[in-house]
């Protein structure tokens, strides 16, 4: 018999479960390493595994046997359905596992639920779209380098652009490109060796430094403005006729906010939950039908 549920946010850098019960009611949280499928299937169930775990210790609860529990998972890489297939296949012993990609369990959490889009903005990007019928729609996520518009490895990646064009002497030299290059390492053979290296983690990182100079570099605010548009792309994509509230979520949502188009900020709302929570919302759902 089914006595806990537990709902997982997993991605690249990091996995967050919560701990309830099946009425509901939330118990703690727990955290632990990447389990984007991307990882490996094994590291993937390793980290979530571990999450639970330290849940199960901050609720202050006996670690019980898997065939009582059930688990709802977002996770990024789902969209490899051959990896999706084969983490479900490798279920280590939960009663139900209901498996889904880190976009829907998102706009699940954002609006409880109901109808409405996301747009989340961390390492990638991704929009989705819960339609009035029900049915779900994602644009964009396409993955680092060829998509994830706005996201922060998308960002550093053109920050790196400029400080290359500045340490060739193509562009004028800034406080800005200052902080870059230091960031990578210093010079042209240092950029050259942190090029050779740079995770799309790396690349993300250098978002900060494009926001910390955002109003006062014309290259770096151009790069955060061109982000907010295309955060309007894709919110245009997902509702075109712009009836239903999107919520901006991750952590470039707030930063980000400064540079999206006015139009776009009318239609932005709070999300009411995240990634987590709607994980427990999938599960819950599938315990139902």
């Amino acid at each position: 018999m089914i006595e806990f549920l537990i709902g997982v946010d997993g991605g690249g850098t990091g996995t967050r479960v919560r701990l309830a019960r099946t009425d509901g009611v939330e118990l703690a949280e727990g955290v632990s390493g990447p389990s984007g499928l991307m990882h490996g299937i094994a590291n993937a169930w390793a980290s979530v595994e571990d999450a639970t775990a330290m849940a199960f210790r901050a609720a202050d609860l006996e670690l019980p046997g898997k065939d009582k529990i059930a688990i709802g998972l977002g996770l990024a890489g789902v969209h490899n359905r051959a990896w999706a297939a084969e983490f479900v296949a490798a279920n280590p012993g939960y009663a139900r596992v209901a498996l889904e990609t880190d976009g829907h369990t998102t706009v699940l959490g954002a609006h409880r639920g109901q109808p409405g889009s996301i747009i989340a903005l961390g390492t990638g990007s991704v929009g989705e779209i819960k339609r009035a019928d029900g049915v779900h729609v994602e644009v964009g996520g396409w993955g680092f380098p060829a998509g994830d518009e706005a996201g922060g490895a998308w960002i550093g990646l053109r920050a790196v652009n400029h400080v290359q064009q500045v340490l060739d002497g193509r562009m004028p030299a800034s406080p800005f490109s200052a902080d870059l290059a230091q960031a990578c390492g210093g010079g042209r053979d240092a950029l050259q060796n942190w090029l050779a290296k740079a995770t799309q983690t790396q690349y993300a990182q250098l978002a900060r430094i494009v926001l910390q100079h955002g109003e006062s570099n014309d290259t770096a605010r151009a790069i955060l403005l061109e982000a907010g548009r295309q955060v309007e792309l894709m919110g245009n994509a997902l509702d075109a006729g712009g009836k239903l509230p999107i919520a901006l979520c991750g952590g470039l949502a707030a930063p980000l906010r400064p540079y999206l188009p006015v139009s776009m900020l009318k239609r932005i709302v709070t999300p009411q939950g995240d990634s987590a929570a709607g994980a427990l919302r999938l599960i819950q759902q599938r315990l139902k039908e």
